[in-house]
Protein backbone atom coordinates (compact mmCIF):
# COMPACT_ATOMS: atom_id res chain seq x y z
CA UNK A 1 0.00 0.00 0.00
CA UNK A 2 1.28 3.45 -0.83
CA UNK A 3 1.97 5.13 2.51
CA UNK A 4 0.94 8.51 1.10
CA UNK A 5 -2.63 7.34 0.69
CA UNK A 6 -5.03 7.89 3.53
CA UNK A 7 -7.91 5.47 4.09
CA UNK A 8 -11.02 6.04 6.21
CA UNK A 9 -13.25 3.02 6.61
CA UNK A 10 -16.85 3.63 7.50
CA UNK A 11 -17.57 0.04 8.54
CA UNK A 12 -20.88 0.10 10.38
CA UNK A 13 -19.85 -2.35 13.08
CA UNK A 14 -16.53 -0.63 13.82
CA UNK A 15 -18.16 2.81 13.84
CA UNK A 16 -20.89 1.65 16.20
CA UNK A 17 -18.31 0.08 18.54
CA UNK A 18 -16.27 3.32 18.70
CA UNK A 19 -19.21 5.66 19.23
CA UNK A 20 -20.77 3.46 21.89
CA UNK A 21 -17.80 4.19 24.22
CA UNK A 22 -19.10 6.98 26.46
CA UNK A 23 -17.29 8.78 29.26
CA UNK A 24 -18.48 11.08 31.98
CA UNK A 25 -19.17 14.70 31.03
CA UNK A 26 -16.21 17.07 31.40
CA UNK A 27 -16.31 20.02 33.76
CA UNK A 28 -15.47 23.57 32.69
CA UNK A 29 -11.70 24.13 32.54
CA UNK A 30 -9.42 27.08 33.24
CA UNK A 31 -8.64 28.53 29.82
CA UNK A 32 -7.93 31.68 27.86
CA UNK A 33 -6.75 33.11 24.57
CA UNK A 34 -5.23 36.56 24.22
CA UNK A 35 -3.54 38.99 21.88
CA UNK A 36 -0.93 41.32 23.37
CA UNK A 37 1.56 43.83 22.06
CA UNK A 38 5.01 43.86 23.61
CA UNK A 39 7.37 46.86 23.56
CA UNK A 40 10.89 46.52 24.98
CA UNK A 41 13.87 48.80 25.16
CA UNK A 42 17.04 47.67 23.38
CA UNK A 43 20.06 47.54 25.71
CA UNK A 44 22.54 47.02 22.88
CA UNK A 45 24.68 49.48 20.97
CA UNK A 46 23.22 49.34 17.43
CA UNK A 47 24.38 51.03 14.20
CA UNK A 48 20.95 52.55 13.66
CA UNK A 49 20.68 53.61 17.33
CA UNK A 50 17.32 51.86 17.75
CA UNK A 51 15.84 52.50 21.18
CA UNK A 52 13.02 49.94 21.26
CA UNK A 53 11.54 46.94 19.50
CA UNK A 54 7.94 45.70 19.47
CA UNK A 55 6.18 42.44 18.67
CA UNK A 56 2.66 41.03 18.45
CA UNK A 57 2.24 38.01 20.73
CA UNK A 58 -0.75 35.62 20.54
CA UNK A 59 -1.15 33.72 23.81
CA UNK A 60 -2.98 30.62 25.02
CA UNK A 61 -3.90 29.60 28.55
CA UNK A 62 -5.00 26.18 29.76
CA UNK A 63 -4.52 24.22 32.93
CA UNK A 64 -5.68 20.90 34.33
CA UNK A 65 -4.18 18.39 36.74
CA UNK A 66 -1.58 17.20 34.21
CA UNK A 67 -0.40 20.10 32.02
CA UNK A 68 -0.39 23.90 31.90
CA UNK A 69 -0.07 26.56 29.19
CA UNK A 70 0.34 30.12 30.51
CA UNK A 71 1.02 32.56 27.72
CA UNK A 72 4.77 32.42 27.13
CA UNK A 73 5.34 29.17 29.04
CA UNK A 74 3.98 25.67 29.23
CA UNK A 75 4.79 22.47 31.00
CA UNK A 76 3.85 19.26 32.75
CA UNK A 77 3.06 18.76 36.44
CA UNK A 78 5.47 15.95 37.34
CA UNK A 79 4.75 15.58 41.05
CA UNK A 80 3.13 17.35 43.98
CA UNK A 81 4.37 17.09 47.57
CA UNK A 82 3.20 18.19 50.99
CA UNK A 83 -0.53 18.69 50.33
CA UNK A 84 0.14 20.35 46.94
CA UNK A 85 2.25 23.15 48.44
CA UNK A 86 5.34 21.95 46.58
CA UNK A 87 5.35 21.17 42.83
CA UNK A 88 7.94 19.65 40.54
CA UNK A 89 7.31 20.66 36.92
CA UNK A 90 8.88 20.22 33.50
CA UNK A 91 8.91 23.62 31.83
CA UNK A 92 9.45 25.40 28.51
CA UNK A 93 9.42 29.19 28.21
CA UNK A 94 9.82 31.60 25.30
CA UNK A 95 12.60 34.16 25.69
CA UNK A 96 12.81 37.32 23.62
CA UNK A 97 16.07 38.59 22.14
CA UNK A 98 15.63 42.34 22.01
CA UNK A 99 17.66 43.49 19.04
CA UNK A 100 16.35 45.82 16.30
CA UNK A 101 13.55 44.29 14.23
CA UNK A 102 15.68 44.43 11.07
CA UNK A 103 18.17 41.97 12.62
CA UNK A 104 15.71 39.50 14.10
CA UNK A 105 15.17 37.34 11.02
CA UNK A 106 18.91 36.90 10.49
CA UNK A 107 19.16 35.80 14.13
CA UNK A 108 16.23 33.42 13.48
CA UNK A 109 13.85 35.12 15.87
CA UNK A 110 13.58 34.48 19.58
CA UNK A 111 14.23 31.25 21.41
CA UNK A 112 12.67 28.80 23.84
CA UNK A 113 14.35 27.45 26.95
CA UNK A 114 13.70 24.09 28.58
CA UNK A 115 14.21 22.79 32.07
CA UNK A 116 12.72 22.02 35.44
CA UNK A 117 10.88 24.05 38.05
CA UNK A 118 10.33 23.57 41.76
CA UNK A 119 7.45 25.77 42.94
CA UNK A 120 6.63 26.31 46.60
CA UNK A 121 3.29 27.86 47.58
CA UNK A 122 3.92 29.91 50.72
CA UNK A 123 0.21 30.71 51.06
CA UNK A 124 -2.71 31.68 48.80
CA UNK A 125 -0.94 34.88 47.72
CA UNK A 126 2.76 34.13 47.51
CA UNK A 127 4.90 31.45 45.88
CA UNK A 128 8.59 30.89 45.13
CA UNK A 129 9.97 29.32 41.94
CA UNK A 130 13.39 27.73 41.58
CA UNK A 131 14.27 26.88 37.98
CA UNK A 132 17.16 25.40 36.04
CA UNK A 133 16.86 26.14 32.31
CA UNK A 134 18.88 25.66 29.15
CA UNK A 135 18.64 26.67 25.51
CA UNK A 136 19.10 24.24 22.62
CA UNK A 137 22.92 24.62 22.84
CA UNK A 138 23.06 23.69 26.54
CA UNK A 139 23.77 27.22 27.70
CA UNK A 140 22.33 27.34 31.21
CA UNK A 141 20.63 29.85 33.42
CA UNK A 142 18.86 29.51 36.77
CA UNK A 143 15.97 31.57 38.13
CA UNK A 144 14.85 32.35 41.68
CA UNK A 145 11.48 34.09 41.54
CA UNK A 146 9.07 35.44 44.13
CA UNK A 147 5.48 35.62 42.79
CA UNK A 148 2.46 37.36 44.28
CA UNK A 149 -1.26 37.41 43.51
CA UNK A 150 -3.78 40.01 44.69
CA UNK A 151 -7.40 40.56 43.69
CA UNK A 152 -9.65 43.59 44.13
CA UNK A 153 -13.10 43.47 42.52
CA UNK A 154 -12.49 43.22 38.75
CA UNK A 155 -8.72 43.74 39.07
CA UNK A 156 -5.99 41.12 39.47
CA UNK A 157 -2.34 41.96 40.17
CA UNK A 158 0.70 39.67 39.89
CA UNK A 159 3.94 41.25 41.18
CA UNK A 160 7.21 39.34 40.78
CA UNK A 161 10.91 39.65 41.54
CA UNK A 162 13.39 37.42 39.65
CA UNK A 163 17.09 36.83 40.16
CA UNK A 164 18.65 35.08 37.17
CA UNK A 165 22.06 33.44 37.20
CA UNK A 166 23.54 33.08 33.68
CA UNK A 167 26.56 30.91 33.05
CA UNK A 168 29.43 32.29 30.98
CA UNK A 169 28.30 30.59 27.77
CA UNK A 170 24.76 32.00 28.12
CA UNK A 171 25.99 35.49 28.96
CA UNK A 172 28.48 35.47 26.09
CA UNK A 173 25.93 34.22 23.55
CA UNK A 174 23.07 36.62 24.35
CA UNK A 175 24.82 39.72 25.69
CA UNK A 176 28.16 39.69 23.84
CA UNK A 177 26.99 37.80 20.72
CA UNK A 178 30.14 35.69 20.94
CA UNK A 179 29.50 33.73 17.74
CA UNK A 180 29.89 36.86 15.61
CA UNK A 181 31.99 39.13 17.83
CA UNK A 182 34.36 36.52 19.33
CA UNK A 183 34.01 38.32 22.68
CA UNK A 184 33.52 36.04 25.68
CA UNK A 185 32.35 37.31 29.05
CA UNK A 186 31.90 35.74 32.46
CA UNK A 187 28.81 34.59 34.29
CA UNK A 188 26.51 37.01 36.08
CA UNK A 189 23.24 37.59 37.96
CA UNK A 190 20.64 40.04 36.72
CA UNK A 191 17.49 41.16 38.53
CA UNK A 192 14.00 41.76 37.17
CA UNK A 193 11.11 43.49 38.95
CA UNK A 194 7.67 43.49 37.35
CA UNK A 195 3.93 43.54 37.83
CA UNK A 196 1.20 42.14 35.60
CA UNK A 197 -2.48 42.99 35.76
CA UNK A 198 -5.76 41.71 34.35
CA UNK A 199 -9.04 43.67 34.35
CA UNK A 200 -12.42 41.99 33.91
CA UNK A 201 -14.42 44.16 31.49
CA UNK A 202 -17.55 42.07 30.99
CA UNK A 203 -18.42 38.39 30.64
CA UNK A 204 -15.40 36.64 29.06
CA UNK A 205 -13.56 39.84 28.00
CA UNK A 206 -10.47 41.03 29.89
CA UNK A 207 -7.80 43.68 29.41
CA UNK A 208 -4.19 42.68 30.06
CA UNK A 209 -1.07 44.62 30.97
CA UNK A 210 2.41 44.11 32.37
CA UNK A 211 5.46 46.26 33.04
CA UNK A 212 8.93 45.26 34.18
CA UNK A 213 12.51 46.48 34.48
CA UNK A 214 15.72 44.42 34.37
CA UNK A 215 19.13 45.39 35.75
CA UNK A 216 21.97 43.66 33.91
CA UNK A 217 24.96 42.19 35.71
CA UNK A 218 28.40 43.81 35.43
CA UNK A 219 29.80 41.32 32.89
CA UNK A 220 26.86 41.77 30.55
CA UNK A 221 26.79 45.55 30.97
CA UNK A 222 30.50 45.95 30.24
CA UNK A 223 30.47 43.80 27.08
CA UNK A 224 31.16 45.62 23.82
CA UNK A 225 27.62 44.97 22.55
CA UNK A 226 25.68 46.44 25.50
CA UNK A 227 24.98 50.12 25.85
CA UNK A 228 22.45 50.31 28.71
CA UNK A 229 22.47 48.85 32.22
CA UNK A 230 18.67 48.75 32.51
CA UNK A 231 16.07 47.31 30.17
CA UNK A 232 12.31 47.87 30.34
CA UNK A 233 9.39 46.06 28.74
CA UNK A 234 5.64 46.64 28.54
CA UNK A 235 2.79 44.36 27.49
CA UNK A 236 -0.78 45.46 26.77
CA UNK A 237 -3.69 43.74 25.06
CA UNK A 238 -6.94 41.87 25.58
CA UNK A 239 -8.11 38.31 25.97
CA UNK A 240 -11.00 35.93 26.52
CA UNK A 241 -11.01 33.91 29.74
CA UNK A 242 -13.43 32.21 32.12
CA UNK A 243 -16.06 34.65 33.36
CA UNK A 244 -14.87 35.28 36.91
CA UNK A 245 -18.35 36.44 37.96
CA UNK A 246 -19.67 32.89 37.47
CA UNK A 247 -18.56 29.61 39.08
CA UNK A 248 -17.05 26.97 36.81
CA UNK A 249 -19.76 24.59 35.59
CA UNK A 250 -19.50 20.99 36.75
CA UNK A 251 -20.81 19.55 33.46
CA UNK A 252 -20.41 20.60 29.80
CA UNK A 253 -22.46 19.69 26.75
CA UNK A 254 -19.43 19.27 24.47
CA UNK A 255 -17.37 16.10 24.63
CA UNK A 256 -13.78 15.13 23.91
CA UNK A 257 -12.87 14.30 20.34
CA UNK A 258 -10.27 12.66 18.14
CA UNK A 259 -9.77 14.03 14.63
CA UNK A 260 -7.87 12.22 11.88
CA UNK A 261 -7.13 14.19 8.72
CA UNK A 262 -5.21 14.00 5.49
CA UNK A 263 -4.25 17.02 3.42
CA UNK A 264 -2.69 18.23 0.20
CA UNK A 265 -0.47 21.28 -0.12
CA UNK A 266 -1.43 24.34 -2.11
CA UNK A 267 0.54 27.34 -3.29
CA UNK A 268 -2.52 29.60 -2.83
CA UNK A 269 -3.09 31.95 0.09
CA UNK A 270 -6.13 31.93 2.41
CA UNK A 271 -8.07 34.50 0.37
CA UNK A 272 -7.59 32.54 -2.84
CA UNK A 273 -8.57 29.28 -1.18
CA UNK A 274 -11.81 30.61 0.29
CA UNK A 275 -12.72 32.26 -3.02
CA UNK A 276 -12.33 28.84 -4.72
CA UNK A 277 -9.42 30.13 -6.77
CA UNK A 278 -6.77 27.81 -5.36
CA UNK A 279 -3.92 26.09 -7.15
CA UNK A 280 -2.65 22.61 -6.36
CA UNK A 281 0.91 22.06 -5.25
CA UNK A 282 2.70 20.80 -8.40
CA UNK A 283 4.90 18.57 -6.19
CA UNK A 284 1.88 16.94 -4.48
CA UNK A 285 3.24 17.39 -0.96
CA UNK A 286 0.89 15.81 1.59
CA UNK A 287 0.35 15.58 5.34
CA UNK A 288 -1.57 13.42 7.82
CA UNK A 289 -2.62 14.71 11.25
CA UNK A 290 -4.17 13.52 14.48
CA UNK A 291 -5.74 16.06 16.87
CA UNK A 292 -7.23 15.57 20.30
CA UNK A 293 -9.88 17.99 21.54
CA UNK A 294 -10.30 18.63 25.26
CA UNK A 295 -13.49 20.58 26.12
CA UNK A 296 -12.95 23.85 27.98
CA UNK A 297 -16.40 25.43 27.96
CA UNK A 298 -19.59 25.34 25.88
CA UNK A 299 -20.40 29.05 25.78
CA UNK A 300 -18.71 32.38 25.14
CA UNK A 301 -20.45 35.68 25.97
CA UNK A 302 -23.57 33.59 26.55
CA UNK A 303 -23.49 32.23 22.99
CA UNK A 304 -23.49 28.46 22.34
CA UNK A 305 -19.85 28.06 21.27
CA UNK A 306 -17.92 24.89 22.04
CA UNK A 307 -14.35 25.78 23.04
CA UNK A 308 -11.55 23.20 23.08
CA UNK A 309 -7.86 22.93 23.82
CA UNK A 310 -6.54 20.90 20.90
CA UNK A 311 -2.99 19.56 20.67
CA UNK A 312 -2.04 17.81 17.43
CA UNK A 313 0.66 15.74 15.77
CA UNK A 314 1.23 16.17 12.02
CA UNK A 315 3.33 14.00 9.70
CA UNK A 316 4.52 15.62 6.47
CA UNK A 317 5.21 12.85 3.98
CA UNK A 318 8.39 12.37 2.00
CA UNK A 319 8.15 13.59 -1.59
CA UNK A 320 10.43 14.21 -4.56
CA UNK A 321 11.35 17.63 -3.14
CA UNK A 322 11.36 17.14 0.65
CA UNK A 323 12.14 14.67 3.40
CA UNK A 324 9.47 13.67 5.89
CA UNK A 325 9.01 15.92 8.91
CA UNK A 326 6.97 16.14 12.09
CA UNK A 327 4.89 19.13 13.15
CA UNK A 328 3.67 19.75 16.70
CA UNK A 329 0.60 21.94 17.26
CA UNK A 330 -1.24 23.36 20.27
CA UNK A 331 -4.29 25.57 19.81
CA UNK A 332 -7.61 26.80 21.17
CA UNK A 333 -10.55 25.94 18.89
CA UNK A 334 -14.15 27.17 18.81
CA UNK A 335 -17.11 25.48 17.08
CA UNK A 336 -20.52 26.89 16.22
CA UNK A 337 -23.21 24.28 15.49
CA UNK A 338 -26.40 24.87 13.47
CA UNK A 339 -29.18 22.78 11.86
CA UNK A 340 -29.78 22.96 8.09
CA UNK A 341 -31.56 20.52 8.14
CA UNK A 342 -28.86 18.22 9.55
CA UNK A 343 -26.24 19.35 12.06
CA UNK A 344 -23.36 21.37 10.59
CA UNK A 345 -20.46 23.14 12.30
CA UNK A 346 -18.07 25.97 11.59
CA UNK A 347 -14.79 25.89 13.47
CA UNK A 348 -11.76 28.14 13.88
CA UNK A 349 -8.56 27.56 15.86
CA UNK A 350 -5.59 29.72 16.81
CA UNK A 351 -2.34 28.51 18.30
CA UNK A 352 1.31 27.66 17.69
CA UNK A 353 3.04 25.19 15.37
CA UNK A 354 6.60 23.87 15.52
CA UNK A 355 8.09 21.73 12.75
CA UNK A 356 11.40 19.87 12.96
CA UNK A 357 12.27 20.21 9.24
CA UNK A 358 11.01 23.12 7.13
CA UNK A 359 8.69 21.88 4.37
CA UNK A 360 9.42 22.55 0.70
CA UNK A 361 6.42 24.89 0.34
CA UNK A 362 7.64 27.15 3.15
CA UNK A 363 11.31 26.98 2.24
CA UNK A 364 10.81 27.98 -1.40
CA UNK A 365 8.58 30.90 -0.41
CA UNK A 366 11.05 32.15 2.21
CA UNK A 367 13.98 31.78 -0.22
CA UNK A 368 12.07 33.75 -2.83
CA UNK A 369 11.36 36.56 -0.35
CA UNK A 370 14.87 36.56 1.11
CA UNK A 371 13.88 35.37 4.61
CA UNK A 372 15.34 32.75 6.89
CA UNK A 373 12.49 30.28 7.49
CA UNK A 374 11.22 29.78 11.04
CA UNK A 375 10.47 26.41 12.63
CA UNK A 376 7.99 28.05 15.03
CA UNK A 377 5.00 29.79 13.44
CA UNK A 378 1.47 30.85 14.26
CA UNK A 379 -1.18 28.20 13.55
CA UNK A 380 -4.71 28.68 12.21
CA UNK A 381 -7.35 26.09 11.40
CA UNK A 382 -10.65 26.76 9.63
CA UNK A 383 -13.11 23.87 9.40
CA UNK A 384 -16.60 22.98 8.20
CA UNK A 385 -18.17 19.60 8.89
CA UNK A 386 -21.45 17.65 8.97
CA UNK A 387 -22.78 15.14 11.46
CA UNK A 388 -22.66 11.68 9.86
CA UNK A 389 -25.46 10.29 12.02
CA UNK A 390 -27.84 13.04 10.91
CA UNK A 391 -26.72 12.80 7.30
CA UNK A 392 -27.44 9.05 7.02
CA UNK A 393 -30.21 8.92 9.65
CA UNK A 394 -28.15 6.55 11.80
CA UNK A 395 -28.50 7.39 15.53
CA UNK A 396 -25.50 5.21 16.43
CA UNK A 397 -23.26 7.43 14.26
CA UNK A 398 -24.24 10.70 15.96
CA UNK A 399 -20.75 11.05 17.47
CA UNK A 400 -19.05 11.11 14.05
CA UNK A 401 -18.39 14.20 11.92
CA UNK A 402 -17.01 14.40 8.39
CA UNK A 403 -15.50 17.63 7.16
CA UNK A 404 -12.95 19.91 5.51
CA UNK A 405 -10.28 22.00 7.23
CA UNK A 406 -7.58 24.42 6.16
CA UNK A 407 -4.29 23.77 7.96
CA UNK A 408 -2.37 27.07 8.00
CA UNK A 409 1.07 28.13 9.29
CA UNK A 410 2.21 31.75 9.03
CA UNK A 411 4.16 34.48 10.81
CA UNK A 412 1.63 37.36 11.15
CA UNK A 413 3.04 39.67 8.46
CA UNK A 414 6.48 40.37 10.03
CA UNK A 415 4.85 41.61 13.26
CA UNK A 416 6.15 38.86 15.56
CA UNK A 417 9.78 38.46 16.53
CA UNK A 418 9.12 34.99 17.97
CA UNK A 419 8.19 33.82 14.45
CA UNK A 420 11.32 35.26 12.84
CA UNK A 421 9.90 38.53 11.44
CA UNK A 422 8.82 36.84 8.22
CA UNK A 423 5.77 37.05 5.99
CA UNK A 424 4.23 33.91 4.52
CA UNK A 425 3.90 30.25 5.42
CA UNK A 426 2.02 27.24 4.11
CA UNK A 427 -1.53 25.98 3.51
CA UNK A 428 -2.94 22.46 3.26
CA UNK A 429 -6.48 21.54 2.26
CA UNK A 430 -7.50 18.56 4.40
CA UNK A 431 -10.45 16.21 4.78
CA UNK A 432 -11.10 14.60 8.14
CA UNK A 433 -13.26 12.31 10.21
CA UNK A 434 -13.82 13.35 13.83
CA UNK A 435 -15.08 11.14 16.64
CA UNK A 436 -16.52 12.58 19.88
CA UNK A 437 -16.51 10.43 22.99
Amino acid sequence: MNKNRFWIRFGGAALTLFTSCQVAAESEQQWGIAAVYRVASIPFDTPSNDQSVSTFVPMMFFENEHVFVRGLEGGVFLHRFDDDRLELNALSRMRFIDVPASYQNAMEGDTADFGGQLKYHIDDRWSVDTELMTDSELRFHANLRLNGYFEADDWEFRPSLTLRYKDADFNSAYFAFAESSSENIGAGVDAKLGIGTRYHVVSNLYLLGEISATRLDDNAYHSDAVNERYQGEVYFGFGFFNDKSKPLRSSLNNKRYLRIAHGWGTTSNIGEIFSFNRENDPNNNQMTSVFYGHPLTDELFGLPLDIYFTPGLVHHWHSDVQTSSTEYVAAIKAYYTFDWPTQWRFGVAEGMSYIDHITYIEKTEMDRKGYTASHLLNYLDFSFDVNVGDLFNQPTWKQVWLGYSLHHRSAIFEKSSQYGRIKGGSNYNTVYVQFTF
